[in-house]
């Protein structure tokens, strides 16, 4: 089994196995390429395509570290697991309103996720695969690691937990195509649909929101996880103020490590009115 690899040699796997898929997932390539071209124009095209080829590198490395995340032993994780500010949580929960913990798609987030909750417990959001096999496996492996698992569309179930006084995760930067729920904000300087939950779930329960950053170290280091302290004056009551505040937070974090954000997925798929898909291929 590769998560019984050497560390060192389980990225290089990872990573070998990225630039296998790069020439034959035509499909997300080309998301990846439509997006890093529109998201970083300053870079010529030959800077771009050596970011998507990156990008396909750090994905392929995500693939095995699912696999460390599910079958991965508790002492050797806490060996690559750095985290920072786990304090904040703390502090926001005693106020007795639960917490938000806001995370971002980049390439490690699910074993991102077994690491932090080995040190804090909480909830997370997820929306259910299409594939009913996949998901009943994820599901699974979600249970043992999670206190709980709340439908992205459960906003009632999200803020019973919160009641409790307990955590959740929550990443929103995905477009769903929900309009009703959704405002155009800049994200990368593109005006993108971004979703106004975090900003809703957060006047309903009161409940503080911290920012989560999580990257893979160079090096083969492991993992960094930096909790940062709660939102100010959030939320505002302007959700375009509230979603471009958001989409900066993600902004300022994927600098880092640019590679390791989820370019394969179509950030820019929604269009304010008029507009066309930017990620046509047929002309």
């Amino acid at each position: 089994m590769v998560v019984q690899l050497p560390y060192p040699l389980l990225l290089r796997t990872g990573s070998a196995l990225g630039m296998l898929l790069y020439p034959l997932a035509r499909r997300r390539r080309h998301i990846a390429k439509t997006n890093i071209r529109l998201a970083f124009p300053h870079l010529n095209s030959a800077q771009q395509k050596a970011l998507v080829k990156a990008h396909f590198r750090a994905s392929g490395i995500g693939f095995v570290e699912v696999g460390l995340s599910w079958w991965g032993k508790e002492k050797d994780l806490q060996r690559l697991t750095h985290i920072e500010g786990l304090e904040h949580i703390q502090q926001a929960l005693e106020q007795g309103r639960g917490a938000i913990m806001l995370g971002s798609h980049f390439t490690c987030m699910i074993l991102a996720g077994r690491l932090l909750a080995q040190a804090q417990p909480f909830h997370i959001v997820v929306k259910k695969a299409h594939n009913p096999v996949f998901e009943a496996m994820i599901r699974h492996y979600r249970l043992q690691q999670y206190q709980g698992l709340l439908d992205s569309t459960d906003m009632r179930g999200i803020l019973r937990v919160l009641k409790k006084n307990q955590v959740v995760w929550y990443a929103p930067d995905q477009d769903f195509r929900h309009r009703g729920s959704a405002v155009f904000v800049p994200f990368m300087g593109i005006q993108t649909a971004t979703l106004t939950t975090t900003a809703r779930l957060a006047k309903a329960s009161r409940a503080p929101v911290l920012y989560i950053e999580f990257r893979c170290l160079p090096g083969a280091r492991g993992y960094q996880l930096k909790l940062h302290p709660p939102l100010e004056d959030f939320p505002s009551g302007d959700d375009h103020a509230d979603a471009r505040r958001i989409n900066a937070l993600i902004e300022e974090d994927l600098k880092n490590t640019p590679e390791q954000y989820l370019w394969t997925h179509r950030r820019f798929k929604t269009r304010p009115e008029g507009e066309p898909d930017l990620y046509d291929t047929s002309s």
